[in-house]
């Protein structure tokens, strides 16, 4: 097997949430616990700190990764999903795992994985534990793919414990109601382990101070604890509650023995892409015209993103638009701009929403454009058609972003 075919075998053994969605769900943390024991428990093997919320995890998880290298550790970091290329999910100080890994990880294993009918998620973390676990990292930050409780990565027992905030995704998996998802992802709260709530939410915060007693673990609030003021690379105005959020997490991991200077999270914080090669977080794609991608695809992360546009300078806003099929859009449309051109387009993969019928959804909100067969004629043709002074942004999706970059 070649790399390629061995990605390729991995994503069609069994549905993949990222590309069907609901189908490839699994309620159970039973095959992780047996492919963990398989591979001799991995995970247990290196320090974690885990990373659960609905928007900022991914963005978290870089800016810890990126501060503790600074610091000179040895830093292993799984995120998921992947924009260009399935490696992306599995790195070492900012280095993808090599394809032979991979290949081996899959050759060797592969028999096990069929007869228990693994997932290509749990695969995934099942070979991200044990190559950490064999180049001995001092640490790897785990992000979690889905809610928290039942995700495959929550059989570690991590350092410190953090929930970036709550918001309404992925309803047909964690529940209809934030205090329902909340409960979901504070399943990562271990027995006397410290764990950071990156964002106050009234309605909600009573579901981690309950878990919080019962597991005796102590409970920090970011947006309230975090004294000073830094900078981050990644610049959407939203990073400030993720910079709160790895400030009061670096804290603890110090009261627990890790040397970081001040200096070291100033540095981790200001050099993430450079230290991770983290990609399509408010990035520049192009510069005449400015073209800017974000994977922000929920309520509360276009909410974000919506009002970031409205602080840049243009004439006219191009937007190429494309967004899955699970998605409620009614919730966020009224949010966008209306003076706006749109591009609409579908995502390349089973579960992208047709472009005809996004089209048709955003005409009820005065939201108006045209119809193109892929991403990339979407883009292409918005570049083409913005003058110097306009601005072109692409997003909707991770799935849309990920053709882009």
């Amino acid at each position: 097997m070649n790399y390629n075919n061995t990605v390729n075998w991995m994503f069609s053994q069994l549905p993949m949430f990222q590309r069907q969605g609901k189908t490839a769900f699994k309620k159970d943390l039973t095959n992780a616990i047996a492919l963990s024991k398989h591979l001799n428990f991995p995970e247990t093997k290196f320090k974690t700190i885990h990373v659960a919320g609905t928007n900022g995890k991914g963005s978290t998880s870089h800016m810890l990764a990126s501060v503790l290298q600074e610091a000179g550790y040895k830093v292993g970091l799984y995120t998921s999903p992947h924009l260009k290329d399935f490696r992306e999910r599995i790195k070492i100080n900012g280095k993808v795992i090599r394809k032979i890994d991979v290949i081996n990880f899959i050759k060797k294993n592969q028999l096990f994985f069929e007869q228990h009918k693994l997932s290509f998620f749990e695969m995934t973390v099942g070979l991200a534990f044990e190559y950490f676990a064999k180049q001995k990292v001092d640490i790897a930050i785990i992000e979690v793919g889905l809610g928290g409780r039942l995700d495959s990565t929550n059989i570690i027992t991590p350092e410190v414990s953090v929930i970036t905030n709550i918001g309404l995704d992925h309803t047909q998996f964690l529940g209809e109601t934030l205090a329902e998802i909340a409960f979901e992802k504070a399943g990562i709260i271990k027995n006397s382990i410290p764990v950071v709530i990156g964002e106050y939410q009234e309605e909600i915060f009573h579901v981690f101070e309950e878990k919080a007693k019962q597991t005796n673990s102590d409970l920090y609030l970011a947006s309230t604890d975090s004294d000073k003021n830094f900078q981050s690379d990644l610049i959407g105005i939203y990073q400030k509650h993720n910079i709160k959020t790895v400030v009061q997490t670096i804290h603890i991991l110090k009261s627990k023995g890790y040397k970081i200077s001040d200096e070291c999270l100033k540095d981790g914080l200001s050099n993430v892409v450079r230290n991770t090669g983290l990609l399509g977080r408010w990035q520049q794609i192009n510069n005449n015209p400015k073209a800017i991608c974000d994977t922000g695809h929920n309520k509360e992360g276009l909410f974000y993103v919506l009002k970031q546009l409205q602080e840049e300078k243009y004439n006219k806003l191009h937007f190429v638009f494309g967004v899955v099929n699970d998605k409620d859009l009614s919730s966020i449309l009224h949010l966008f701009p209306k003076e706006a051109e749109y591009y609409f387009c579908r995502p390349d993969i089973p579960r992208g929403l047709s472009e005809i019928e996004l089209q048709k959804q955003c005409s009820e909100f005065n939201l108006n454009g045209n119809c193109y067969q892929s991403v990339d004629e979407a883009y292409k043709t918005a570049l083409k058609n913005a003058s110097e002074n306009d601005l072109v942004f692409v997003g909707g999706s991770t799935f849309v972003v990920a053709e882009v970059v």
